[in-house]
């Protein structure tokens, strides 16, 4: 007999679990299922695991340069075995406290690949064999994505990786070819750089993080080429020859077809949704370049169906799958105030060496959108606290309409700029303006005191520039 319950959730990442806990705090009987790891890719695959990679790379590199502080270091060596051990038990740790969230918030969790059976109607192979049926008047789908797949240039595990065989290979390779300059590739490119690896990085555009401010974009080019991280845009990989040695690959670009032999390949050209298999076929649930398309919150042309996170297309984020999650079930539960999520207020982060963050539009798309803009910038060399951290290289960028004083965008590169941007997030959440940032005192001395010099800027009153 089939369980019947108000909510079900498929799927147990950053958008579904939230949203199952969710549910459950607004007091509806809420059951999720999950068929492989609670956290989902984020936890188990992306966010936490890449982060505890790049710390051990930061040390490392760290390592080589603490006579600089007045410290000696001998021969800086890693076990990396250890390293790879240690970014796996972070994520198991995380992975742990998801599951004690959702008992105590009385989840019920299924272990098992979810689909629909009809209305109301979610059916489950159980991991541990046999079948399972949940009736429930909501079935939010929060399935996820992978990684992307190019015709010829498939990954297989040993030689062409994507990013989980990237994760936790068995070694340590001599070189690298990076696929791919989005967040995920740089990511990647960063770390195995900061443990010596010869790393090269290929991108079709005519610039690596294609979504960031061209400006800021040009600049983190800049720093990892110094930090000697190879880069060529507007070039195609056309080719991938698997050999006992490694893979060589064959290149078109400004530079004519050449080749390029590396021990591995991280392929990073973008993600697709998981909708396979998910009983969509009889249902007005609508597929559209591999992900469902939905409104503002997360429903689907399926009446009681709604979908939410990275199976529902871009930004690709953890955030904005948890937010998505809580607006669609605010809305199911008919919470006052409840209201579709603004994707120009999501903050987007890479955690390279140097870091990246930015939130709203880019100068250009500002422009292109008709506002007169007033841009302001401040360099981390004029901060003192970037100084005595022996961080000097970075910008801090913000847009603002010159008519209204409205702040469109804010763009960041250089150190600790991923915990930087939430002030400017918030300051485009509650609609802040110049004047509002202007009058905003900031602690002294923190490398968010270039946050509001870079407003000052924009306005002709920069202080300690």
């Amino acid at each position: 007999m089939a369980s019947k319950v108000d909510v079900v959730v498929v799927g147990g990442g950053p958008g579904g679990y939230v949203a199952a806990i969710r549910a459950a705090q607004l007091g509806l009987k809420t059951t999720l299922v999950e068929r492989e790891h609670l956290g989902g890719i984020c936890l188990n695959w992306g966010c936490i695991p890449t982060k505890a990679l790049l710390r051990s790379g930061e040390v490392y590199e760290l390592m080589h340069h603490v006579k600089d502080f007045g410290f000696a270091v001998d021969n800086p060596r890693f076990d990396f075995e250890a390293v790879i051990k240690r970014s796996r038990d972070v994520a198991g740790q995380l992975t742990r406290g998801v599951g004690h969230l959702l008992k105590k918030n009385k989840v019920e969790v299924i272990d098992g690949e979810g689909r629909l059976a009809g209305p109301g109607r979610v059916a489950v192979s159980l991991t541990k064999g046999g079948d399972d049926t949940v009736e429930a008047d909501h079935v939010i789908l929060a399935t996820g994505a992978r990684a992307r797949q190019l015709p010829g240039l498939e990954a297989d595990g040993e030689r062409v990786w994507t990013y989980k065989e990237a994760m936790v290979p068995k070694e340590i390779p001599n070189s690298i070819l990076v696929v791919g300059s989005g967040a995920i590739g740089i990511e990647f490119a960063s770390f195995y750089r900061a443990m010596g690896v010869d790393v090269s990085v290929v991108e079709v555009v005519d610039r690596i993080l294609p979504v960031e401010d061209a400006e800021i974009s040009a600049i983190a080019h800049k720093q990892f080429e110094q930090r000697g991280i190879k880069i060529e845009t507007g070039a195609t990989v056309k080719a991938l020859a698997r050999t006992a040695a490694g893979v060589t690959a064959t290149i078109e670009g400004a530079r004519g077809t050449r080749e390029l032999a590396v021990d591995r390949v991280v392929m990073a050209v973008g993600i697709v949704g998981n909708v396979e298999k998910l009983g969509l076929d009889d249902t007005r649930v609508e597929v559209e370049r591999g992900h469902i398309k939905v409104d503002g919150f997360g429903r689907t042309g399926e009446p009681g169906v709604y979908a939410i996170g990275d199976v529902t297309g871009a930004p690709w984020l953890a955030h904005k799958a948890s937010h998505e999650g809580v607006a669609c079930v605010e809305r199911i539960a008919g919470v006052e105030g409840a209201h579709p999520l603004d994707t120009t207020k999501i903050p987007g982060c890479t955690y390279s060496s140097p870091q990246l963050a930015s939130v709203g539009l880019t100068e250009q798309e500002a422009r292109d959108a008709g506002h007169e803009v007033r841009v302001g910038r401040f360099p981390f060399v004029g901060n003192g606290k970037a100084i005595a951290l022996g961080e000097p290289d970075g910008l801090v960028k913000t847009v603002f309409d010159a008519t209204s004083g409205e702040l469109l965008g804010a763009h960041m590169v250089g150190a600790e700029v991923t915990e930087m941007i939430q002030g400017y997030v918030i300051a485009r959440q509650l609609e802040a303006t110049e004047a509002d940032l202007m009058h905003t005192v900031f602690p002294h001395p923190t490398l968010s005191e270039m946050m509001h010099e870079s407003v000052l800027d924009a306005y002709g009153r920069a202080i300690h520039f």
